[in-house]
């Protein structure tokens, strides 16, 4: 809807000559070019690839302007709610892939526990506390590479108590999938099937070894057309440049993703990246506004490892454009106190979704 974001700062600016590389004005020139973003954003569902390129290249002391138009773009696709989502990691280690950031890796030596998959009765229990903390989506992830038919079993069992008794949306994320197997948990209840990409299809091979990319792909394909709705993203801080940042947010994009799942890595010992150096937050914040300005009708989650990358700018993480986060403890490492998470949201004048 055009004009929708008029605001007088910025109309002040339109009849400012075009941008030149010696102009002294750099924060007005900035402001233009967030303000034709973000309506590039509401206009045309996104902002194309050369649009995201220029915002990359905001400086740290202009990053607020940034974040502004993060926080107006989500705003108008989402208002003011935060999504709540929670996990169990319900089958744990052994994994067969070599994916060098994972503490669940065979190829790894960590010091994680492994156990097989959970009964459904347990994973109801662990639906059932995760509706107490304020959750309304759940989700059963478990390792390896694909579930037996067996395993299956035990998890569609899981999928319908998770809906039925703990009244929570059911979600999975079960490793890669045949089309059996995703209209399998499509019949038994199942809303929406996560699968991470992990990071961009140009530096997956430095992460990962054991499959390719396409297969990825080809499982969130699947599970999209047995009629899920799909939740994909990555992790930051593996190595990654800038530019495959933007890579993997037009993936998603191309996908279809309906959820965005990003993560900041938190180094394990043991595993190849253990010694990994840290974003910086405003790093990590920059790229959260990038994804919605790319990404602007998505939601966009904020998961793994947000305690230790934001650490004290976590709150401007919705600032910078989030719409959700996934309270309670995450796979093989611990998450932030629940209680703290919805005093944040409501200390920033949001409030908690229903759905």
């Amino acid at each position: 809807m055009p004009g929708v974001f008029v605001n007088p700062i910025f109309h002040q600016v339109d009849n400012l000559p075009p941008p030149v590389l010696c102009s002294p004005y750099p924060a007005i020139i900035m402001q233009r070019l967030v303000e034709q973003s973000i309506q590039e954003a509401v206009d045309k569902g996104g902002v194309a690839p050369a649009a995201a390129q220029e915002l990359l290249g905001i400086e740290d002391a202009l990053l607020p302007l940034l974040f502004y138009g993060a926080c107006r773009i989500r705003d108008h696709y989402h208002g003011r709610g935060i999504r709540l989502c929670a996990i169990v990691n319900a089958k744990s280690g052994r994994c067969p892939e070599d994916c060098a950031f994972c503490a669940q890796s065979a190829h790894h030596q960590t010091e994680i526990e492994a156990y097989p998959l959970m009964d459904p009765d347990e994973i109801l229990r662990k639906a059932q506390e995760a509706r107490t903390m304020g959750a309304r989506r759940f989700a059963i992830v478990t390792s390896g590479k694909a579930l037996s038919a067996k395993e299956l079993a035990k998890a569609v069992r899981a999928i319908r108590l998770i809906k039925e008794e703990a009244g929570l949306i059911p979600c999975a994320s079960l490793g890669m999938l045949t089309n059996k197997a995703a209209h399998c948990l499509k019949e038994a209840g199942l809303n929406r099937f996560h699968h991470n990409l992990e990071t961009a299809c140009s530096f997956f091979p430095s992460i990962c070894t054991t499959h390719a990319y396409e297969e990825d792909l080809d499982t969130l394909r699947r599970a999209k057309e047995a009629g899920l709705q799909v939740c994909s993203g990555g992790i930051f801080g593996l190595g990654e440049s800038p530019e495959q940042r933007l890579e993997l947010a037009y993936t998603l994009k191309e996908v279809g993703v309906d959820s965005v799942a990003l993560n900041f890595l938190d180094p394990i010992p043991g595993t190849p990246l253990e010694r990994a150096e840290a974003l910086a937050p405003l790093e990590i914040l920059r790229f959260v506004a990038l994804f919605r300005f790319i990404l602007p009708d998505r939601d966009i989650r904020i998961c793994g490892g947000r305690e230790s990358g934001l650490r004290d700018l976590h709150p401007l993480v919705f600032w910078a454009g989030a719409n959700g986060i996934m309270i309670g403890n995450y796979l093989t490492t611990k998450g932030r106190d629940y209680l703290a998470d919805l005093q944040m949201i409501r200390d920033l004048g949001l409030e908690v979704l229903d759905g």
